[in-house]
């Protein structure tokens, strides 16, 4: 029995695989759990058609995110902060802050999109990466200055 799998099978194969299964498996297992439909000759043109927009759809994403990677590149922000004697904050800068600071610039990143290597609690200049697409990112630059 050839279907196609609408969901990833553990140990079987992932989505828009055409597999040849053994019949009970097939009729038993896969299709009444909605895992597969059959491989006839209309079901594996939408399955093409499918891939063909997710494709797309994809690359498209991508090629925003690398317009948008080209301009936050570079981009350094300061936030001045009260701080002690040693340098060290009054609490942290956080990644709703930087956010805020890149709105401010006309960048919208949500805050889970930025990668922190460590808290930031001292004065200093800091690397951030701004995660944008899954293999597209940017590096920001923040610098924390005395408001003393």
């Amino acid at each position: 029995m050839k279907v196609i799998l609408r969901e990833n099978v553990p140990n079987v194969g992932k989505i828009g695989d055409i597999l040849t299964v053994a019949d009970g498996f097939g009729r038993n297992y896969l299709l009444p759990r909605n895992l597969a439909m059959l491989a006839n000759e209309r079901a594996v043109g939408e399955m093409a058609h499918k891939k063909a927009m997710v494709a797309s759809r994809l690359a498209k994403a991508k090629a925003e995110a690398m317009t948008v990677a080209e301009k936050l590149n570079g981009v350094t922000l300061t936030v001045k902060r009260h701080a002690g004697e040693d340098g060290k904050l009054f609490g942290t800068v956080t990644t709703r802050e930087i956010a805020e600071l890149l709105a401010e610039q006309g960048f919208n990143l949500d805050r889970r999109d930025l990668v922190v290597p460590e808290n930031i609690k001292a004065l200093g200049e800091f690397a951030i990466t701004a995660k944008l697409h899954g293999d597209v990112s940017a590096k920001i630059t923040l610098n924390i200055e005395s408001a003393d």
